[in-house]
This record gives structure tokens, C-alpha cells and sequence, in this order.
């Protein structure tokens, strides 16, 4: 795909067709993951008490069994910058707990909330230091922290995950640094989603504010991250490209990236436990130990 340019916050036409790329703008606002072809959530065992780890911003944690260690991964939400329901993550969180996954979903704040960039990215970090101490609290050793994103909640994951050192979150834990990422269908590259992305920034149009805030851009920093991207091939919200191209960009930079287009899947179908859990469990498995 070739290359948009980015001039003075704007980005000039690419091949992309501009219809196409609006409609997929406005699905992703109403298309991400608040379970909308996503199976209900069940109730699990393992669960425990949702809560706070913000003022008004929930955790809903699921805790394996049997486990005295376990990964920590904290589950974010898409929703095209403007919302972030959790709930159709829970599923998934349910799957990854069964697997002797600590899974977290969570609330974070958008555009609705009339909050801007960096604040979602700072809500993030703060989830991720209340997953390792809730964790800890429930009696597991934390093995590592995971931040696993759907769409817009992809590209803030990682966005999270690269630039930790440019945030100043006001968390209620202690902060920490994530050790790897999961991503699923996510527009990492915002400048060819800006349409959508701009709910990000409010009023702002500063291009160096833009690129900051690319993870595609940001892709040479923190090397010893690993990275996981799954699309599918049938996502007509966020072109499979864009995992694809951020991958390239990853191991570029020097990441241990795996990248997989699975066949069938959409944008929805892609965060069910049917189709994400083994694979992420799976890779989870493949890590080195730290």
C-alpha cells in the first residue's frame, strides 16, 4: 500500500478509495468491542469482584485456578477513540482465565468522556499497574504483563507498551512497564485512519502531536518487546494492511513480531474466544521465561 502523505495535521488522499474509507471510519465508532457479533459473556468461576481501579473506571478481573503464577494480561477495548465498552471482551477473558491466564478486562475513558490523547493511553498504564496488583492480591505471581487490545484499544495498547516513558500516568498502584502486546485488528497507522483517530486529539491538528501518537512510528523503541497481531482477512472496517505493514515496522526495530491473517474472520469475529484464545495462549506458551 502506498504511503499517504501527512502535511500540517492532514492527511492528502491515498489509494485507498475515500468512500470506502469513510465507511470503515464510522463502522469502527460502532463496529469494535462492545459485543456486537460477539457471543454473550457467561459467568465464570474463576471471576472475581469487579472494580474501580480509577474513579469510575471498572476492572473485571478473571483469576485462574490452581495456578500460584500465571501471565497478566489486561484486555482493552476498541471503539473508534470515542467509547470503550469492555463487554464484549469478556468472553475472551473468560477463555485466556481457563487457560491460566490472570485476564482483565477493563474500562477505560474516549473521546465521549470528553477526555484527549494522552489520557486514554495513561488509562491504560494505570489498568495494567491495578491487573499485577490485583493479581498479587488474589495470590499469583505476576509472570508477565500483557496489554491485549482490540482496534482502537490496539493501537493504544501499544502505543502504551512502546512509549511508557512519555506518559506520567496518576495511577493508584504502582505504575509498571508492559512486557509484551497482543494485538487484534487494530488501525496502528493513524494517519490513514484519520477520520476516526481525530476523536483522539479533540481540536488538535499538530502533525508532530499525530506522530507521537503513531505506534507504526514509534516502532524502533523498546526492542525487547514482543509483539502479537492478529487480523482476518474478511475485516472491511480495518484493512488486514494494517497489521501487516506495523509488523514490517516491528521487526524493523528489532521486536520478536508474529503476525497472523486468519481466513474467514472480520472485525468482530476476530476478539471471540473462539477464534483469539488459542492463539493467544498459544503464544503466551511460546515466550521465553523472564
Amino acid at each position: 500500500m502506498t504511503r499517504a502523505g501527512f502535511r500540517r495535521g492532514r492527511v492528502l488522499p491515498s489509494p485507498r478509495p475515500l468512500a470506502a474509507a469513510a465507511a470503515g471510519a464510522l463502522l469502527l465508532v460502532g463496529a469494535c468491542s462492545a459485543g456486537g457479533g460477539s457471543p454473550e459473556p457467561e459467568p465464570s468461576g474463576a471471576d472475581t469482584a469487579s472494580h474501580d481501579y480509577l474513579p469510575g473506571l471498572a476492572a473485571f478481573p478473571h483469576v485462574p485456578a490452581g495456578v500460584t503464577s500465571a501471565p497478566v494480561v489486561v484486555l482493552v477495548p476498541g471503539g473508534g477513540w470515542r467509547s470503550a465498552d469492555p463487554t464484549g471482551l469478556e468472553p475472551l477473558a473468560q477463555s485466556l482465565a481457563e487457560g491460566g491466564v490472570f485476564a482483565m478486562p477493563v474500562e477505560i475513558r474516549a473521546a465521549d468522556d470528553g477526555v484527549v490523547h494522552p489520557t486514554p493511553v495513561e488509562d491504560v498504564l494505570c489498568a495494567l499497574a491495578d491487573g499485577a496488583a490485583t493479581a498479587k492480591a488474589a495470590g499469583l505471581e505476576p509472570e508477565r504483563l500483557v496489554l491485549l487490545g482490540h482496534s482502537s484499544g490496539a493501537h493504544l495498547s501499544a502505543l502504551a507498551a512502546l512509549t511508557p516513558d512519555d506518559h506520567d500516568p496518576r495511577c493508584e498502584d504502582p505504575v509498571v512497564t508492559p512486557d509484551a502486546v497482543v494485538g487484534l485488528a487494530g488501525p496502528y497507522d493513524i494517519r490513514e485512519f484519520e477520520d476516526a483517530a481525530a476523536a483522539l486529539f479533540g481540536d488538535g491538528t499538530d502533525p508532530a502531536q499525530w506522530d507521537a501518537a503513531n505506534p507504526l512510528l514509534r516502532a524502533g523503541l523498546r526492542p525487547e518487546l514482543p509483539f502479537l497481531l492478529l487480523h482476518g482477512d474478511a475485516d472491511d472496517v480495518v484493512p488486514p494492511v494494517f497489521s501487516t505493514e506495523f509488523g514490517t515496522a516491528l521487526r524493523a526495530g528489532g521486536h520478536d513480531t508474529t503476525v497472523s491473517v486468519l481466513p474467514g474472520e472480520d472485525h468482530a469475529s476476530i476478539y471471540s474466544a473462539q477464534v483469539a484464545s488459542e492463539p493467544v495462549l498459544g503464544w503466551l506458551d511460546s515466550l521465553p521465561e523472564q
